[in-house]
């Protein structure tokens, strides 16, 4: 037996092994053996550990351990309470409420772009993933009450959020970025990062959002499914009721403002006023994701209970039914996060990154290219552009426009085909109530399309607008 600090090599092993064992494993169980996701996550997360020389072999099992628990601890309270709001707004009728109250606005036919916009702006000060949580009872309820049109709906809400979440400061990601590049002496105006990210993300989310979404809807018609503790048949009887019996509109959309506002509350202060200031410390309190969902599930189920006529312990067991659905999707979410992480430890990232940035490309496609890289092989967007704009931030100063469109080119590339090894890609999936297939036909490409289409987009503006 081999000591337990000894790394195991196979045969050189080294990362590209690594990486193309990692995929071939994940591939091989989720596709051809139909295994459960989380299952498959973890036996590839340590088939990348064993066949990696830079992992210790005996440290392999709790090195995966380890990143899963680091993942349950920052997403497991959050996913738990949305599961408690997507139940308890769809049950006291609160999301066809909201739903209602936007096609009144934009007209029953276009309830995609209330979903569109609300994902938008939404996203900027909230994670991309609470985004999904608060929005995907709603596209749920508004497919039950259309009857069509749901790979539209996840589509537009799914690329719109990502593309704020990759692109727009205060964010962590690009917020990181402008930081990184203000210590190499290539600093942009925060303000104005943030208007370049809505300049290049709008049409970025349109094409990606609403004009892929359209085209997909048209060759894809998905059935609603049971998620998030909800049954079809329950969210069909729901969106009968007549408006009278639903809650008033304030508090049906109450659950999704506390979380914004408390939130963005946080992030609004911590960037503008000081993290080391007195109104920070509430903030950071207030706004910490795990606080913000909490009060808003608890909103949302006081109006449940409100809305029915259920007995104290059938509503416990209900919303008991809902962490469950809850429980399963965080461990998903956080055995891809862990795979993720395994494959960086493995040093896949870099090997990548390394590789791509001897290409000899201009600034703005070599910054895209190393975030594409790093995002495909370890998942998250956040460390792709933390690790790129390490990596490229030698090359900001000489860059000829302004740095803002530098993180903009990160960002798109950052955001760039998400797939099995990333978290967003198992949240749109089994909150939204998808298939693998759906999953890689709708937000798959759709994220490959805002790769591309962002990038596209800083290359026009940053020459026709470069704000240097």
């Amino acid at each position: 037996m081999l000591p337990a600090t000894m790394p195991l090599q196979i045969g050189g092993a080294g990362p590209l092994l690594a990486l193309v064992a990692g995929i071939a494993t994940i591939v091989f169980l989720l596709i051809y053996l139909d295994l459960p996701p989380f299952i498959a996550l973890v036996i590839a997360g340590f088939v990348v550990g064993a066949v990696s020389p830079d992992i210790p072999f005996g440290d392999v099992p709790g090195e995966f351990a380890g990143s899963f628990g680091d993942g349950m601890a920052g997403i497991g309270i959050p996913i738990l309470m949305a599961a408690i709001i997507g139940k308890a707004m769809i049950e006291s009728g609160a999301a066809d409420r909201i739903v209602r109250f936007f096609n009144g606005v934009f007209g029953r036919d276009n309830t995609e772009y209330s979903l569109f916009s609300s994902g938008f702006v939404m996203a900027i000060p909230v994670f991309f993933d609470n985004v999904f949580y608060l929005l995907a009872p709603l596209a749920r309820a508004a497919r039950s009450r259309t009857g069509q049109n749901y790979a539209l709906f996840i589509v537009a809400i799914g690329a719109a959020g990502a593309v704020t979440h990759g692109f727009v400061p205060p964010t962590p990601g690009p917020l990181l970025a402008v930081e990184t590049f203000a210590e190499a002496g290539a600093s942009t105006n925060l303000g104005l990062t943030i208007g370049v990210g809505l300049l290049t993300g709008l049409p970025t989310a349109l094409v990606a959002g609403l004009g892929y979404g359209y085209v997909i809807n048209r060759r894809l018609e998905i059935p609603l499914r049971d998620a998030m503790g909800t049954t079809v048949e329950e969210l069909n009887e729901k969106v009968e009721r007549p408006t009278s019996q639903l809650p008033g509109l304030l508090e049906a959309m109450l659950p999704i403002l506390l979380a914004v506002l408390l939130v963005g509350a946080d992030t609004f202060v911590t960037t503008f006023i000081g993290e080391d200031t007195a109104a920070a410390s509430v903030t950071n309190f207030i706004g910490d994701p795990n606080f913000a969902l909490t009060a808003a599930a608890l909103a949302a189920a006081f109006t449940y209970f409100r809305m029915s006529d259920i007995s104290g312990d059938v509503f416990s067991d209900e919303l008991t039914e809902a962490l469950k659905s809850g429980g399963n999707i965080a461990a998903i979410t956080a055995a891809g996060g862990a795979f993720g992480y395994m494959l960086q430890q493995a040093g896949a990232g870099e090997l990548i990154a390394n590789s791509l940035q001897e290409l000899g490309l201009g600034v703005l496609a070599t910054a895209w290219v190393i975030a594409a890289g790093v995002r495909l092989v370890q998942g998250s967007a956040t460390v792709a552009i933390t690790t790129t704009a390490g990596i490229t931030a030698p090359m900001a100063g000489s860059f000829s426009a302004n740095p803002a469109y530098l993180v903009m080119a990160i960002g798109a590339g950052a955001t760039f085909c998400s797939w099995y090894n990333d978290s967003g890609f198992w949240i749109v999936k089994e909150i939204g109530g998808l298939t693998q297939g759906e999953t890689l036909k709708t937000w798959t490409v759709s994220t490959i399309l805002i790769g591309i289409v962002g990038l596209i987009s800083t290359l026009v503006f940053s020459t026709i607008l470069p704000l240097a």
